[in-house]
C-alpha cells in the first residue's frame, strides 16, 4: 500500500495525471476513517487509488449514522434506507470537499465474510447493483454493502422502484387489494406507462362528494389528482390536482382480479381504490369518460359544473346544458353557451330599444371560454374585460335553438344573464361582422364610436367610414382616428412650410390587443405634422387620396384655442412610400446647423439618400464639438492638423421606433478629427471635393462619419474612422522583419480594390501615397480623397500638389489627372511595400529628381523580387499612361485567393534568395536591407511647380529585363547612385 501511495503521489500531484486528481484527495483522507477491518480498509483504499478521473468507480466507508428510515424487507432479506449525504458527484475545489447528490434511497446487504472481499466479488455484485461503499451496523457489528436500489429489468431506479419504495407507507387493510395495487405498480417501468398503475387513495383526499341518483355513483374532487410522472428534483410524484372523479363501490372487494379491472377499464379510466371510513365499503376511483370520445372531454367538464349554477329557469338551464353537452372538442367551445352572473359585468350603459327588448353595452370581466385547463381544473378564458352587448329577452320561456340560430348570422352569442333588479333575462352577445363572420377590426372600431366625437358631423362620419372598411390588422394604417389635442406636446410652427410639428404621445395604432381589449400602439412620442383644414365640411375620400402620395395620415384633431381642425400626418418618402430612414433624418433638420449653408446641404443630401438601415453607414451628420473628449494632436497634414479623440455618442446604426430616436453603437469610440485650415469660409467647390469622399462606398475607404467645428479656430473638421496602426509608412517601420509575402500581397490587393471603387465612381484620388493609406487591425484604408487642394485656395491648372515621388511624370509636366496617374502612384506604393524602403530615400527631392523621373528613372530593388510582381510594377510605372493596367486588373492579379502557381513558385525562390542576403546595421527591414534618409527627402504633400520638364519616356531596355524595375546600366547612365 505504501509503495502504491508513493508511486501515485509526488509533491501532492498524481504521477500519472501530472496534477491533483481524485486519487490525491482520497489519499489525503485515509487517516480520517477506518472500518475497523484491515481487509475492508485495504479494499476501499485500493479502489480509491485507481480512480483518477471516473469518480463513479470509487467506493467509500460510510458511517451507519448517515442512514435514516432504515427498514427490513423481509421478502428478499435486505434493508432499505435513506442515505443522507448521498453519492459523490465531483470535487468542489472552492469548498475543498466532495459535491454530493443528497438523500437517496439505497439497499443495505450484509457481508457474510468481510475478510474475503475481492474485486471478483465486487464485479459479481456490480452486475446487479451499483455499489457506493461499505458500512457496519453498530448493534449487530455486521458489515453491509451499500447498493443502489435498481430495477433488474431497467438497470436503474425506474418508476416501479419509486412505487416499491413506498409500499411500507400505505395499506388498504385488505391483502387482496394491496397485492393487486402493488402488482399494477410493479409492472410500470416508464413515465408513459404510469396511467396503468393504480394507487391507494385515502378517503380524506376527496371533497365535495355528491351522489348522482341517475347513475348510482358519487362524484367528487380529488385534491391531489392522478400521477403524471416522477419529479426527480423534488423526489415526489407530479400530479394533476383538484380533478373531478367518480367513486364506484366494489360489492366484493375480496374477488378483485385483472379480468374484473379490465372490464371496468373499458368504461372508465381507473386511478385507484379508496374506502369510505363510515360504511367501510371499498370504492373504485374512476375518471368520467365520454361515451362518444372515450375520455373526459369538454362535455364532461361542462357536465361536472351543472351543480354549480342555475338560472332558476328550467327552459334556460336546459338550453344552456344542451349546448354544452354537444361540445366535445376544443374548436367547438365557441358554440357552448354559459350562465353568466350579472355581477361579472361592469360599465353597463343603455344603448337602444331592440327588437326583443332593451339593448345595453357592457364590459365582461372574465371574458369568454377558450380551452380547458387540466392543471387548474377550470376553463381558460381570453379577452378579459371585453365589450359585449346585453339584449333583453321579453319571453325567456320561448327561447329555442331556432332563435339562437337566427342570431348567429348577426351576433356571436356567449351566454345568458339576468338583471337582478328587473329580473329580466338577457342574451350576452357581440356584434359580428357580416363580411368576416367574426368580431373583426371594424367591430372593435364600431364599439368605440360613442366614446369620441370631433364636434363636427362630417368629420365624425368620415372617420367612422375609414374605420368600418378596415377588417384586418394589415389594413389598420388606412383607418383614421379622432385624436384629442392634449395628446400632442412640443407643438411648434414651421414658418417655411406653414405647418405645425409635434410629438404624439400615444403613437399610431398597430393592431387590436384582445387581452387588454384596446388598441396596441407603436412609435410612442413619434413626430407628426399638423396641417390645418380650411374647410372641414368638405373632407372627402378624394381629398385624402390626394394627400396619400405625400403623407401618411393618422387622423384629425382640433386646436382648442383657434378651433381649427387639423390633419395629423407624417411625411412619406416618395421612393419608399412610407416613413423611412430619410424621413426621420429630415424631421430633424431644424434641430441642428453647422452655421454654413453648403455644409448643411452636403449633410442633408447624404441623409436624404438613406432609405434603409443598410444605407445608414454612408450618412454624414453634424456633430457638436462638445461630443468629443480626450482630444489629442497626432500629426500635421498638408492642409491642417489631425487629432485623435473619443466620440461620446458613437455613430448611428438604426432608428428606434419605440424611443423615436437613433440607436448608436461604439459609444466613446476613437475617431480622427482632420481640421481644414482656413475653412471658416468654406466654398462650395470645397464641398464638392469632400463629397467625393462620401460618394465612394467600400470597406477599404476610411469611413467618414460627419463634420464638426473647432469653436476656437472656427475651422471645420472631418470626423473619420480611426485607424489604430497609423499610416502604411508607420506600419512598415514598426513591422520590419515581420511581414510575409502573403501579407504584403493581401494589403496591396486591398489598396487596389479601394482604388477600383474610387475609379468606378468616376473619381480620381490625385494624392495617393503611403501617408494617405492607413492601417487598422486587419484592414487597409484609403483616405484624403479629393483633398489635394486647400479649402480656401484656388490653384492654377499648371500647379501640382502632392508628394513628388508618387506623382506620374505626365502630371509633373502639367497634364490633367487621370485614373492612370493614380495607377502610377500605386506602382510606387507596390515598390515601397515590397522593399519596405521609401522611394528615392537617398536623394534630394527637387526639380532635378523630377527631370530624371521624366527621363525614365524608377526606384530599384536591392533584393530578389518575383518577376511577375516586377512586371506588374513596370506596367504601373510605364511612362505612357495608356500602357498602365486598371485597378480592377491589378486586384485580380494580386487576389490572395487566386494567385497563379507560377507566382507562388517565384515567391518561394525569392524568399530563399533573400534569406542569404547580409543584414544591415541601420533601420533593418524584413529583407535584411538598410538605408539612410537624405536630409532633402520630403514625404509630405506640398505645392510643386516645375517648368520645362522633358517628355516622359521609359528606359530603352525597360521591358527586356524583368529582374528589376530598371536596369543597373540605365540607372548608372543617369548618373544617380541608387542603393
Amino acid at each position: 500500500m505504501d509503495a502504491l501511495i508513493k508511486r501515485i503521489s509526488l509533491n501532492n500531484k498524481c504521477k500519472k495525471c501530472k496534477f491533483k486528481c481524485n486519487t490525491i484527495y482520497f489519499q489525503k483522507n485515509f487517516k480520517n476513517w477506518t472500518s475497523g477491518n484491515e481487509y475492508i480498509d485495504k479494499f476501499i483504499q485500493d479502489i480509491q487509488l485507481k480512480v483518477h478521473d471516473d469518480i463513479d468507480e470509487a467506493l467509500e466507508w460510510i458511517s451507519y449514522d448517515r442512514f435514516d428510515d432504515i427498514k427490513y424487507v423481509e421478502k428478499i432479506g435486505i434493508y432499505r434506507a435513506n442515505w443522507i449525504d448521498g453519492y459523490i458527484l465531483y470535487r468542489d475545489i472552492e469548498n475543498k470537499n466532495w459535491r454530493r447528490f443528497n438523500n437517496i434511497y439505497v439497499t443495505l446487504k450484509s457481508l457474510n465474510n468481510p475478510n474475503n472481499i475481492t474485486s471478483e466479488f465486487m464485479n459479481e455484485i456490480n452486475r446487479t447493483y451499483k455499489t457506493y461503499g461499505i458500512t457496519q451496523d453498530p448493534r449487530t457489528k455486521k458489515y453491509m454493502m451499500v447498493l443502489n436500489d435498481e430495477c433488474i429489468k431497467c438497470k436503474n431506479a425506474c418508476i416501479a422502484i419509486r412505487f416499491r419504495r413506498n409500499f411500507g407507507n400505505w395499506t388498504s387493510g385488505n391483502d387482496d387489494i394491496d397485492e393487486y395495487i402493488q402488482y399494477t405498480q410493479l409492472v410500470v417501468h416508464k413515465d408513459s406507462e404510469i396511467l396503468h398503475a393504480l394507487e391507494w387513495i385515502p378517503y380524506d383526499r376527496f371533497y365535495d362528494i355528491k351522489y348522482i341518483t341517475q347513475v348510482g355513483v358519487y362524484r367528487a374532487n380529488w385534491i391531489d389528482g392522478n400521477i403524471s410522472d416522477w419529479d426527480g428534483y423534488n423526489r415526489k410524484w407530479k400530479r394533476c390536482q383538484n380533478m373531478f372523479v367518480i367513486l364506484k363501490s366494489l360489492n366484493n372487494s375480496n374477488n378483485i382480479t385483472s379480468e374484473f379491472m379490465n372490464k371496468i377499464d373499458r368504461t372508465y379510466k381507473t386511478y385507484g381504490i379508496t374506502q369510505d371510513p363510515r360504511t367501510k365499503k371499498y370504492i373504485m376511483v374512476l375518471s368520467d369518460k365520454c361515451t362518444k370520445c372515450g375520455y373526459a372531454c369538454n362535455a364532461i367538464h361542462f357536465q361536472h359544473g351543472f351543480g354549480n349554477w342555475t338560472s332558476n329557469n328550467n327552459v334556460i338551464d336546459k338550453l344552456i346544458q344542451g349546448t354544452q353537452l354537444s361540445v366535445h372538442y376544443q374548436y367547438e367551445i365557441s358554440s357552448a353557451l354559459e350562465w353568466i352572473p350579472y355581477h361579472k359585468f361592469n360599465k353597463i350603459r343603455y344603448i337602444e330599444d331592440g327588437r326583443f327588448g332593451k339593448v345595453y353595452k357592457a364590459n365582461w370581466i372574465d371574458g369568454n371560454m377558450s380551452d380547458w385547463d387540466n392543471d387548474n381544473q377550470n376553463w381558460k378564458r381570453k379577452y378579459q374585460n371585453m365589450f359585449v352587448i346585453l339584449r333583453s329577452l321579453n319571453n325567456p320561456n320561448n327561447i329555442t335553438s331556432e332563435f339562437l340560430n337566427e342570431t348567429k348570422g348577426t351576433f356571436v352569442t356567449y351566454g345568458i344573464t339576468q338583471d337582478p333588479q328587473t329580473k329580466k333575462y338577457m342574451m350576452v352577445l357581440n356584434d359580428k361582422c357580416p363580411k368576416c363572420n367574426c368580431v373583426c377590426i371594424a367591430i372593435h372600431f364600431q364599439q368605440n364610436f360613442e366614446s369620441w366625437t370631433s364636434g363636427n358631423d362630417d368629420i365624425d362620419e368620415y372617420i367612422q367610414y375609414t374605420q368600418l372598411v378596415v377588417h384586418k390588422d394589415s389594413e389598420i394604417l388606412h383607418a383614421l382616428e379622432w385624436i384629442p389635442y392634449d395628446r400632442f406636446y412640443d407643438v411648434e410652427y414651421i414658418t417655411q412650410v406653414g405647418v405645425y410639428r409635434a410629438n404624439w404621445i400615444d403613437g399610431s395604432m398597430s393592431d387590436w390587443d384582445d387581452d387588454n381589449q384596446n388598441w396596441k400602439r407603436k412609435y410612442q412620442s413619434m413626430f407628426v405634422i399638423l396641417r390645418s383644414l380650411s374647410n372641414p365640411n368638405n373632407i372627402t375620400s378624394e381629398f385624402l387620396n390626394e394627400t396619400k402620395g405625400t403623407f401618411v395620415t393618422y387622423g384629425i384633431t382640433q386646436d382648442p384655442l383657434t378651433k381649427k381642425y387639423m390633419m395629423v400626418s407624417s411625411d412619406k418618402c416618395p421612393k419608399c412610400n412610407c416613413v423611412c430612414i430619410a424621413i426621420h433624418f429630415q424631421q430633424n433638420f431644424e434641430s441642428w446647423t453647422s452655421g454654413n449653408n453648403n455644409i448643411d446641404k452636403l449633410i442633408q443630401n447624404s441623409q436624404q439618400t438613406a432609405h434603409s438601415i443598410y444605407d445608414i453607414k454612408n450618412v454624414l451628420e453634424w456633430i457638436p464639438y462638445d461630443r468629443f473628449y480626450n482630444i489629442k494632436y497626432i500629426a500635421k497634414g498638408g492642409f491642417g492638423k489631425v487629432y485623435k479623440a473619443n466620440w461620446a455618442d458613437g455613430c448611428i446604426w438604426d432608428w428606434n421606433n419605440e424611443t423615436q430616436n437613433w440607436e448608436r453603437y461604439g459609444k466613446n469610440m476613437f475617431v480622427a478629427l482632420k481640421s481644414l485650415n482656413n475653412s471658416k469660409d468654406v466654398t462650395f467647390e470645397f464641398i464638392n471635393e469632400i463629397t467625393s469622399h462620401h460618394k465612394v462606398r467600400n470597406d477599404t475607404i476610411i469611413r467618414f462619419y460627419g463634420i464638426t467645428q473647432d469653436p476656437e479656430t472656427e475651422n471645420y473638421m472631418m470626423v473619420l474612422e480611426y485607424a489604430n496602426n497609423g499610416s502604411l509608412r508607420n506600419y512598415l517601420n514598426i513591422n520590419c522583419n515581420k511581414l510575409s509575402w502573403e501579407r504584403k500581397i493581401r494589403d496591396l490587393c486591398d489598396v487596389a480594390k479601394g482604388l477600383e471603387s474610387i475609379h468606378n465612381n468616376r473619381l480620381i484620388h490625385r494624392d495617393l501615397h503611403v501617408g494617405n493609406i492607413l492601417m487598422g487591425n486587419d484592414t487597409v484604408y484609403i483616405t484624403d480623397m479629393g483633398l489635394c487642394k486647400p479649402a480656401d485656395h484656388s490653384l492654377s491648372e499648371n500647379n501640382i500638389y502632392g508628394v513628388l515621388q508618387y506623382i506620374a511624370p505626365e502630371i509633373l509636366r502639367g497634364q490633367n489627372y487621370t485614373e492612370a496617374s493614380d495607377i502610377y502612384s500605386f506602382g510606387i506604393i507596390m515598390y515601397e511595400v515590397i522593399s519596405e524602403l521609401p522611394p528615392y530615400h537617398d536623394m534630394i527631392h527637387d526639380q532635378y529628381l523630377s527631370i530624371k523621373i521624366c527621363q525614365g528613372l524608377r526606384p530599384r530593388f536591392s533584393i530578389k523580387v518575383p518577376q511577375l510582381i516586377v512586371h506588374l510594377i513596370k506596367r504601373c510605372l510605364d511612362a505612357n499612361p495608356l500602357n498602365r493596367p486598371t485597378a480592377l486588373e491589378i486586384s485580380e492579379i494580386l487576389n490572395p485567393w487566386s494567385l497563379s502557381n507560377e507566382l507562388r513558385e517565384q515567391i518561394k525562390e525569392a524568399e530563399k534568395a533573400n534569406d542569404d542576403l547580409p543584414t544591415g546595421n541601420t533601420s533593418s527591414t524584413s529583407l535584411g536591407l538598410s538605408y539612410e534618409k537624405h536630409s532633402g527627402a520630403v514625404y509630405t504633400s506640398r505645392l510643386l511647380n516645375f517648368d520645362n520638364l522633358p517628355k516622359p519616356k521609359n528606359s530603352d531596355d525597360y521591358y527586356e529585363k524583368n529582374d528589376n524595375i530598371i536596369s543597373l546600366e540605365f540607372s548608372d547612365s543617369l548618373q544617380i547612385n541608387i542603393s
